[in-house]
């Protein structure tokens, strides 16, 4: 293959970067997610049901930072990524992913003022350092809350709809969309 051919094949997949920063999002939001359910059925002020919410709060930090990284990560390499697919499947596409970092965004955001709004223990990441406490009006707390709720309902929805069509592309279309957030040596090329 010349090199040219090679830039250009290059191009139509995600730099180890960008799949570390995707991979590790999800795995987060997952484990954050079952975190969260899995708590609800544990008595208040049990230790595991402490222990779930402490880590569910430092993952949750870990979150922002990471979501911080992939925002500035993406605009430092706008426009080296060749689309995936053309016409309605890439805006779709485009849709889907803005709409994940817009949720993922209001999530972490609900997720610190949630924290605040409770005022009655320090926000700590992994007991290394706490987090400054701004004054959350407590009153808000419980609204907070449920969208806080509903918006981890919207992301896992939205991210199963994602990991589907990404399934549907491998399977059914059999391309190599999937492929594109796979490491270099799993792409099969």
């Amino acid at each position: 293959m010349s090199n040219q051919g090679s830039r250009a094949t290059a191009r139509h997949y995600y730099d180890r970067i960008s799949i570390a920063f995707h991979w590790l999002t999800a795995i987060i939001v997952v484990t954050l997610f079952a975190f969260a359910q899995t708590w609800g059925f544990l008595a208040k002020g049990t230790p595991l049901r402490s222990a779930l919410q402490s880590l569910h709060i430092s993952l949750g930090i870990l979150l922002a930072a990471i979501i911080i990284g992939r925002i500035v990560w993406r605009i430092m390499h706008r426009g080296q990524m060749a689309p995936a697919s053309t016409g309605l499947q890439e805006i779709a596409a485009k849709a889907v992913h803005m709409l994940l970092y817009l949720l993922l965004c209001t999530q972490v955001t609900l997720g610190f003022l949630f924290r605040w709004s409770q005022g009655t223990e320090p926000f700590r990441f992994f007991g290394l350092f706490s987090i400054p406490h701004v004054a959350v009006d407590p009153a808000w707390r419980s609204t907070i809350g449920g969208l806080h709720n509903n918006v981890a309902w919207a992301i896992i929805l939205l991210a199963g709809l994602h990991a589907f069509a990404a399934l549907a592309h491998h399977f059914v279309l059999k391309d190599r969309v999937l492929s594109r957030m796979l490491p270099a040596k799993n792409r099969g090329v």
